[in-house]
């Protein structure tokens, strides 16, 4: 892993993510009674527990509008949602405000266009390999799993490895005698 990444990485204080190809695989299946199904990947959830659990907050900032996404950033415990967000600049802006956070603390994951304004600004900037192409150059970082498929966890995992943090999170579980 490349230092500049685990310095970036030791700062973050609050992970904002997208969800439609960062939490799921990008795609959206609607059911004959007009249900919206989506595919959440356990570990990612997980990590998102683990995170809180480390002090570190967790928010959805997404364009489109789902109860499966407020469903899911309960199970994870997921800090904040923004649902209808199609100026995600704008929500970044207050949530910054109300994290009491500046831009050098955040990462995000994103994975197109309209993530941009805030993959610019954030000190940790990440895509997924399955992200557009002016996503992906524009990150610090590409994660090696793709969107829907652990691409969070392995975020997340490198930001508890960089603050020191997931050694003691991994003996919670192993240390059971």
């Amino acid at each position: 892993m490349d230092s500049a990444i685990r310095e970036r990485a030791q700062k973050v204080k609050l992970l904002i993510l997208d969800v439609d190809g960062v939490l799921t695989d990008g795609r959206i299946i609607y059911g004959d009674a007009g249900d919206e199904l989506k595919c959440f990947d356990v570990q990612d959830g997980f990590g998102i527990y683990l995170l809180s659990k480390a002090g570190i907050k967790t928010v959805i900032i997404t364009a489109k509008k789902s109860p499966v996404v407020q469903r899911r950033a309960r199970d994870s415990h997921v800090s904040k949602v923004y649902q209808n967000a199609l100026d995600k600049w704008k929500v970044y802006q207050k949530v910054k405000r109300k994290f009491r956070v500046t831009d050098e603390e955040v990462c995000f994951i994103g994975d197109d266009l309209l993530d941009l304004p805030i993959l610019v600004e954030a000190g940790l900037p990440v895509s997924v390999p399955n992200a557009v192409e002016e996503v992906r150059t524009r990150s610090g970082y590409v994660t090696q799993r793709k969107g829907g498929r652990g691409a969070v966890r392995e975020v997340v995992d490198l930001i508890l490895k960089s603050q020191e943090k997931y050694d003691a999170l991994v003996a919670e579980y192993t240390n059971h005698r």
